[in-house]
């Protein structure tokens, strides 16, 4: 029997391909060079100057759209990977070693956990001053007890499978079990959690650059772009339709392919 395509893996697919070739093009190419100045072409229309219009210094929307997408997964997926291997990391071994030091490691991250991604954000980033470095580590704090929990969940779990007493019952220490049974059967969960984070991580970019902690101007960035939009809005709304519907749709694509992935993955719905 042949089974029905996952839509939410499709539609979520086709958006994180469609940000991914951007970003990549918007490296080599772009209709404009994103940050040129053109005075005498500021706050035209969609099509008047440009396919998307041109911002308040005449600089070109889709030009700014396109490498605003690279450099938002240029702070989003290196502090979403750095998050992950010290959390995953921290909760593997938790997970293998048990006793005080997991609960003293889990209260720490409830702790941290409380207050929402974009406001933690946002606190480190004004500690740690404004600049890309300081948004990745920021990002990357946030996400450690979020993968601290899922991978010790998951980690427990395999643990109590049989072919991990198997391997313990012939001498094997929590570690070397750890490394060759536990992290490989746990990288499905890990995987789905990733792409669901880089979601969010995506939209904490563009509301850091938004207060200016972010991406430095004058390099684009799809906060700032909408930050900059406010003083224009009735006279030149695309200059907010354009990013906001950029980050929309981000976001959207990276949670449906996560959804789609956490359906293709797991058993118990993959044989529905």
């Amino acid at each position: 029997m042949i089974r029905r395509a996952n839509p939410a893996l499709l539609v979520g697919g086709a958006l994180t391909l469609a940000l991914l070739l951007v970003a990549l093009v918007a490296l080599a190419w772009t209709p404009e060079i994103p940050t040129r100045v053109r005075i005498p072409l500021r706050l035209k229309g969609p099509l008047a100057a440009g396919l998307l219009g041109t911002d308040h210094f005449g600089r070109d929307v889709l030009s700014m759209l396109m490498l605003g997408a690279a450099n938002s997964l240029a702070i989003a997926v290196p502090s979403v990977l750095l998050g992950a291997t010290l959390g995953t990391a921290i909760g593997a071994a938790i997970a293998a070693v048990r006793g005080g030091v997991e609960t003293a490691i889990l209260r720490v991250a409830d702790v941290v956990f409380a207050f929402p991604a974009v406001l933690s954000a946002i606190m480190l980033g004004a500690l740690l001053g404004a600049g890309p470095t300081a948004a990745v580590i920021a990002i990357a704090v946030f996400n450690v007890p979020v993968f601290v929990r899922v991978s010790r969940a998951a980690a427990l779990g395999v643990w109590s499978m049989d072919y991990v007493a198997a391997a313990r019952s012939v001498g094997r220490g929590p570690a070397s079990v750890t490394r060759t049974e536990i992290l490989p059967n746990m990288a499905g969960i890990l995987i789905v959690q990733v792409t669901v984070q880089l979601a969010l991580a995506v939209l904490t970019e563009a509301g850091l650059s938004y207060l200016g902690l972010g991406i430095r101007p004058p390099n684009p960035s799809w906060g700032r772009m909408l930050a900059d939009s406010q003083t224009f809005l009735s006279q030149a709304p695309h200059l907010a339709i354009a990013p906001g519907l950029a980050v929309a749709l981000a976001v959207l694509g990276l949670n449906l392919l996560g959804d789609g992935l956490r359906d293709a993955l797991d058993p118990r719905l993959r044989s529905r």
